[in-house]
C-alpha cells in the first residue's frame, strides 16, 4: 500500500520488481542533467529538464487499450482523486517549462533554434505530401493483413466490406487526384467505428478524422477556411493526445498490467504517481502542438520520440498503430508555417490558455462519460 502523495492507493507488488535499479538510473540521469544545466541559461535548463522527463515516460505512450483489458463504460477515478497535491506540483511543472518555452521563442536563442530546425528538417518539409501518402498506405495495408482490425488493434470487425475499404484508401495514395476518395474511405471507417463502439472510445482518434481532412485538401489543393490542411491535422492530433492524458488520470489501473511485464517503465515510482506524470507529460506536449511555431516543432519533436521508442518495447502492433500519429508529428517538427513570436507579450496568455485546456478536457471528459454512461462525478 502507497500513501505517499494522494491519498490510500493499492499498488501490486509485482510493480516492484528491479525498483532499485531503476532508481539507480534515475539519480544518475537527474544528476546528470542537473549538472549539465548549472552551465547553461536559466532559459534552457528547463527544455532540458522536460527532454530528460519526456524520454524516460516514453513507454507510457503505448496505447493502453492494444495491451490490456479495459472498460470504457466503468467508473473513472473521482476528480477529487485525480486533482491532488501531487497533480498539481505535475501540472506547475509543466507550465513552467511551457512558459520558458515560450518566452525563450522571442529571444535571439528562439530564432535561432527555429532557422536550425528550418534547415534540418528541409528535406522533409518538402517532402511532406510524400510521406503522407506512403504512411496512410503502409497503415492501411498493415492493418488489412492484420485481419480484423476497424482502424486501430481494438477496434475488430468482422466485415469484408471493410478490408476492401483499407485496401482502396491505400490504393488512393498512388495519386493527388485521388487522395480526396481515400478522405472518405477513412470517414465511413470512423463512422462505422462509432456506430459499432460508441463516440466516447471513438473520441480517442479524432487525428483519423485530420488525416482525412489532410489528404482531401491536398488533393484538392484547399484549405479549409484560410485554414492550411497541416494545420487541421496538426489541431487533431493535440486534441486526440490531450485526451489520452485524461484516460491516464481517469483510468490508470489500465496500464497496471504493462508494469508486471515491464518494471523498469515506473523508475522506481509507483504506478499510481507514474501514471499522473505520464499524463502531464503528454498532455503539456499535446498542449503545445497547439501554441507558437518553435514550442510545437519542440513539443512535436519530443511526441516522436516518445511513440518511436515505444516501438522497441512493444513492438509490431505499437509501431502499426501508432505509423499515422507519428507521420502528423515528423510533419509538424518540418512546418515552417504560422507568424513566428517577436515580442514576449503573447507568452503570457500561456498560463491562462494551458489551466482553461485543462479544466476544459478534464469536464469534457467526466462530464461527457457521465451522460452517456451514467457515472458519477465525484
Amino acid at each position: 500500500m502507497d500513501t505517499a502523495g494522494c491519498g490510500k492507493r493499492t499498488v501490486n507488488p509485482a510493480c516492484c520488481v528491479g525498483r532499485r535499479n531503476a532508481a539507480v538510473n534515475w539519480n544518475l540521469l537527474v544528476g546528470f542533467a542537473m549538472s549539465r544545466s548549472r552551465s547553461l541559461p536559466w532559459l534552457a535548463a528547463f527544455p532540458l529538464a522536460a527532454l530528460v522527463n519526456t524520454l524516460c515516460v516514453r513507454a507510457a505512450n503505448a496505447h493502453v487499450k492494444w495491451f490490456c483489458a479495459y472498460d470504457v463504460a466503468g467508473t473513472p477515478r473521482g476528480l477529487e482523486n485525480v486533482l491532488c497535491p501531487d497533480f498539481e506540483v505535475l501540472f506547475g511543472l509543466t507550465l513552467l517549462a511551457l512558459l520558458a518555452g515560450a518566452l525563450g521563442e522571442a529571444t535571439y536563442i528562439g530564432d535561432a533554434m527555429l532557422r536550425s530546425l528550418d534547415r534540418v528538417t528541409s528535406v522533409v518539409r518538402d517532402q511532406t505530401e510524400i510521406i503522407f501518402r506512403v504512411g496512410t498506405a503502409f497503415f492501411f495495408i498493415s492493418i488489412w493483413s492484420l485481419g480484423g482490425v476497424l482502424l486501430t488493434p481494438e477496434l475488430k470487425t468482422s466485415s469484408a466490406l471493410v478490408g476492401a475499404i483499407q485496401l482502396g484508401i491505400a490504393a488512393g495514395m498512388l495519386s493527388r487526384r485521388t487522395m480526396p476518395l481515400s478522405a472518405i474511405g477513412i470517414f465511413v471507417l470512423f463512422g462505422i467505428g462509432v456506430w459499432n463502439y460508441g463516440i466516447f472510445h471513438l473520441a480517442d482518434y479524432p487525428v483519423f478524422l485530420g488525416v482525412a481532412a489532410y489528404l482531401a485538401l491536398t488533393g484538392l489543393q484547399k484549405d479549409l477556411f484560410g485554414v492550411r490542411a497541416i494545420d487541421v491535422v496538426r489541431y487533431t492530433a493535440g486534441v486526440t493526445l490531450m485526451w489520452a492524458s485524461i484516460e491516464k488520470w481517469a483510468y490508470p489501473e489500465w496500464s497496471f498490467p504493462l508494469f508486471v511485464s515491464h518494471p523498469e517503465m515506473t523508475l522506481g515510482f509507483s504506478a499510481e504517481f507514474f501514471m499522473r506524470s505520464a499524463g502531464s507529460v503528454e498532455f503539456a506536449l499535446a498542449f503545445a502542438l497547439m501554441w507558437t511555431p518553435l514550442v510545437r516543432r519542440l513539443g512535436a519533436l519530443m511526441l516522436t520520440a516518445m511513440f518511436i521508442s515505444a516501438v522497441f518495447e512493444f513492438g509490431k502492433i505499437d509501431l502499426i498503430g501508432h505509423t499515422l500519429i507519428v507521420v502528423v508529428l515528423v510533419a509538424i517538427v518540418a512546418d515552417n508555417g504560422g507568424k513566428r513570436i517577436r515580442s514576449l507579450r503573447p507568452s503570457w496568455s500561456m498560463p491562462f490558455a494551458y489551466a482553461a485546456s485543462l479544466a476544459l478536457f478534464l469536464a469534457l471528459y467526466y462530464v461527457g462519460h457521465a451522460a452517456l454512461f451514467g457515472t458519477p462525478i465525484t
